[in-house]
């Protein structure tokens, strides 16, 4: 429905009249909206989880990962040695789809989540257990939820790490990226998934293998050790 000509004047005077008191009003009055940043934002929508933490790691963030650890090496072969390293525009798209995967992937990794799918309690059981249970993992991090927080920031890091290199293509430079990725992911496993994986774990495991080799070459029945899962 139109409205009466005099109460649409009235309006437009009317606007007129706050467009001139918004242009008189102090800049600082809008200044805190400008200042708003993305990740001071509010979310567009709810995040709801689709997998475990142990599955978003296996079909997501290692694979993109390899996009990075793969993409520089050295291969022996019988015509000689082969260096792998990005040549092409596709090689370095590749490295920057795992970056860019990775760097946003890993902020997945915030929302709470099961930290392995039903029944999975990882190679938890028995006394001498490396691996710690969903419930142990679960645990650690509400009790200690910045440590949580601080090792998905250091793989978001390298993750942008990478990417800067993919942008310069520097080829030296990648090499160093894939060794603090291999950090960052290791330290991580090693805090939340393997923590029991240390020093005297490996002692033991090498005191089984020599006593393994020791049966063997004597001739003796000897079962075969048993090594660390993945």
């Amino acid at each position: 429905m139109d409205c009466p000509r005099t109460v649409r004047v009235l309006a437009i005077a009317g606007l007129g009249l706050l467009s001139g008191a918004a242009a008189c009003s102090p800049a600082k009055s809008t200044a805190p909206a400008a200042q708003t940043t993305a990740a001071q934002a509010p979310l567009w929508g709810d995040l709801k989880p689709v997998v475990s933490v142990k599955e978003l790691m296996k079909y997501m963030i290692d694979p993109v990962a390899d996009n990075v650890f793969n993409a520089v090496g050295t291969t022996v072969t019988r015509q000689g040695t082969i260096d792998i390293q990005p040549k092409t525009e596709d090689d370095w798209d590749k490295v920057r789809t795992g970056a860019v995967s990775l760097a946003e992937g890993a902020y997945l990794l915030k929302i709470r989540r099961p930290f392995t799918p039903p029944g999975d309690e990882n190679d938890s059981a028995g006394p001498d257990a490396v691996e710690l249970s969903p419930a142990q993992i679960t645990a650690k991090v509400e009790r200690d939820p910045v440590e949580w927080n601080a090792r998905i920031e250091a793989l978001r890091n390298v993750a942008l790490e990478a990417l800067d290199v993919a942008k310069r293509k520097d080829v030296a430079e990648l090499w160093d990226v894939g060794e603090n990725l291999d950090k960052a992911c290791e330290a991580c496993h090693r805090s939340y998934w393997y923590p029991g994986e240390g020093a005297e774990f490996y002692r033991k495991l090498q005191r089984r293998l020599d006593e393994f080799h020791d049966q063997a070459s004597k001739g003796g029945a000897a079962a075969k050790p048993g090594t660390p899962k993945r």
